[in-house]
């Protein structure tokens, strides 16, 4: 019975996913499509975990992993981009769909993570949760504000590249994850962490994207003094 407990986690996870689509294009609720995506993101964190403490990993957990975070990280964030250009009333038809690049590249990193080895104790290129998390954040907490830009939406789509290079890039990026408590070696992941806290809670939903930038900022200098 418990082999099936990380899988039926991860399902949830793809069941949240989908519900963040229908959310963002059927019901024009970034809001709620964003909600979706961080509880997906919640059953993403917990399926790994509880299919290490159990002992059950498998093969096809962890394909089945990487299927439910292309839905939930990849096609998700799109969708809320998607329409979100499609709300803007400023473009040629055909411009919106642009936002669904993110969604191939998403899965083309997903795919480069299972194969690469070096990605154990860090990250090459940007988490596809993490992406989802900023294209979420952006749209919601700073879509309306930015809108009334001039070539708004050609920031969007050059954003939408960008992030979908930054996504298979070799770009490290550090992980939250302690090999020990302190101060010396986790010195970058102790300073993210606590000015993250602040970012929240100054800008709360719109902090999300925010942070996101901050951490692959930080990552860049981290990596360019070791």
């Amino acid at each position: 019975m418990k082999k099936h407990i990380p899988n039926t986690i991860t399902c949830c996870n793809l069941v949240s996913g989908c519900i963040a689509i229908v959310c963002a294009i059927g019901m024009n609720d970034a809001q709620l499509a964003l909600l979706w995506i961080v509880i997906g993101a919640v059953f993403d964190f917990f399926d790994g975990m509880s299919a290490r403490l159990l002992h059950v990993s498998s093969p096809i957990g962890k394909e089945l992993d990487s299927l439910a975070d292309v839905v939930t990280f990849g096609v998700a964030p799109s969708a809320i981009v998607f329409q979100h250009l499609c709300s803007l009333h400023q473009h040629v038809w055909f411009m919106p769909f642009a936002a669904f690049v993110m969604a191939a590249f998403s899965a083309l990193r997903l795919a480069k993570f299972n194969l690469d080895e070096r990605q154990t104790t860090s990250f090459i290129g940007l988490p596809t949760p993490a992406n989802a998390l900023f294209w979420g954040s952006l749209v919601v907490g700073f879509g309306e504000q930015l809108s009334a830009t001039p070539y708004y939406i050609y920031i969007v789509l050059a954003l939408v590249l960008l992030s979908s290079y930054l996504l298979v890039a070799e770009l490290p990026l550090f992980a939250l994850k302690f090999k020990h408590w302190g101060w010396r070696g986790n010195e970058v992941k102790y300073i993210f962490v606590a000015t993250s806290v602040l970012i929240l809670a100054l800008l709360q939903v719109r902090g999300i994207a925010v942070v996101i930038a901050w951490y692959v900022l930080l990552s860049v200098v981290a990596s360019k003094k070791i």
